[in-house]
């Protein structure tokens, strides 16, 4: 590992990867390759979850190709130096922002999203110019090694590299000095990441998760909430760390809701989701056994059906629980969903505030003041009103958490931003040297003064 790191840090002492010419040269062939296994990452992660071909290219495939593509079309514009009004304090002179890649990056990938969430920091820190080392997740065992291979076939491994492994590779890539961490996973293990980053000052992005709010009102669509809510809590098995964990609803459309909720997750998945192809499964038996846990001492109204030998949890909705419950006292990340209820505000405010900052937040509703008062009223990485997850969709918006659900954010040129260190440069000119700021200062003080009140 330490000859591995060196390697890279010759080859980025060498000034290799800040030739655009040259990143663009390895993102296109990337690309080709990954359009090459395009069937091979389908069967891998299919192997791996058991989930199916459609949901792997809205969530993985076609958004890494997506990514690929903005970022082959835009990185000469994004890495050229940007001019900025000069100040007339540094009268005269020419004002820059130089985009310079940090160096030496680490990128810790999560399970659920395996394909999706590996590549797309890895393209942003090669199209920024740094050098990467991929530890994509040991528990997808069959996308990992795809990676691996992809990576291998297109980057010498002085440029991008990908080493597998379990915690103790973690543990000891996290021990090395990097200039950038980029880590996807949970809260736990991103205070870790934090840690082990602090100790040689290395920037980090964290994304982790939370307990992601879904409110809904009086005047809000049921059926077609209750269908958009089905679609994102179930998406992947509730493996997704944007999904909605959990609903709060006025109390007297709580048993309406339920009921449509019940209509879409059968129009979803059939009678018996355990049969659909659509439906995946629990990403293995000790994450299968820690969702079931949750599901003691509540009230399940639909689903609640375990397999433990086939990691299989049905699509379960769970009636008001208690906040002191074990399905409100952690993420669930999994296909659960509890249905609280609230009256006013206040109770509203009482469920959320019980829970640190949110990943994502939801509301449902056609009353443009409650949508104003939820959105400036709480505090969450990002949401969407009307729906769920699409947010992530659009590579215009930054992906991020706040608080313990994350630092710093992602997607698109806010990806390629994440991975660059912006240079502040002045070129300052010749033919002007006012004495003003020499010493001696005697009878300069309200002069100056008077410069900064009219300028600043």
């Amino acid at each position: 590992m330490n000859s591995i790191l060196s390697s890279q840090k010759s080859f980025f002492s060498s000034q290799k990867t800040k030739s655009v010419s040259t990143r663009l040269v390895y993102l296109k062939a990337l690309k080709s390759e990954i359009i090459s296994k395009e069937n091979a990452i389908y069967k891998a992660i299919n192997k791996d979850f058991g989930k199916s071909e459609f949901e792997t290219f809205i969530s993985e495939y076609g958004l890494v190709i997506s990514q690929l593509n903005l970022a082959i079309k835009n990185l000469k514009n994004w890495s050229k130096p940007k001019r900025v009004k000069s100040s007339i304090l540094t009268f005269p002179s020419k004002d820059y922002i130089y985009k310079e890649p940090y160096g030496n990056v680490l990128v810790i990938a999560p399970w659920n999203y395996p394909f999706l969430l590996a590549l797309e920091p890895l393209i942003m820190a090669v199209a920024a110019g740094n050098t990467v080392v991929l530890k994509p997740s040991e528990l997808t065992a069959h996308t990992s090694q795809l990676i691996t291979d992809i990576i291998e076939n297109v980057f010498p491994k002085e440029y991008v590299t990908s080493i597998q492994g379990g915690v103790e590779v973690s543990t000891e890539l996290l021990a090395q000095k990097w200039d950038y961490i980029f880590f996807t996973g949970s809260v736990s293990v991103g205070k870790i990441v934090a840690q082990a980053a602090s100790k040689h000052l290395t920037p980090v992005t964290l994304e982790l998760g939370g307990k992601s709010p879904c409110i809904i009102d009086e005047t809000a669509n049921l059926q077609l909430a209750a269908k958009r809510i089905v679609w994102g809590k179930f998406f992947n098995a509730g493996q997704t760390c944007i999904a909605p964990d959990y609903i709060i609803i006025k109390r007297p459309l709580k048993q309406e809701f339920i009921t449509f909720l019940k209509d879409e997750i059968t129009n979803f998945y059939g009678e018996n989701p355990k049969e659909s192809k659509d439906f995946p499964r629990i990403i293995n038996t000790k994450n299968t056994k820690r969702i079931a846990e949750m599901l003691k001492g509540t009230n399940v109204v639909f689903g609640g059906i375990v397999d433990e030998t086939n990691n299989y949890i049905a699509p379960t909705i769970i009636d008001e629980p208690s906040l002191q419950s074990d399905v409100m006292n952690e993420e669930i990340f999994g296909p659960i969903l509890p249905i609280l209820t609230y009256e006013t505000k206040e109770d509203i405010n009482r469920i959320i505030t019980n829970f640190e900052k949110p990943l994502s937040l939801y509301t449902f509703s056609n009353d443009n003041k409650f949508i104003e008062y939820i959105l400036k009223t709480y505090s969450f990485g990002g949401g969407v009103v009307n729906d769920v997850l699409i947010h992530f969709g659009n590579h215009k918006l930054p992906f991020g958490g706040v608080g313990t659900s994350g630092m710093g954010a992602y997607h698109g040129k806010h990806g390629f931003d994440t991975f660059t260190h912006n240079k502040a440069i002045i070129k300052r000119g010749n033919c002007l040297d006012p004495s003003l700021r020499y010493a001696p200062y005697k009878n300069k003080l309200n002069f100056i003064k008077k410069i900064f009140k009219y300028f600043t």
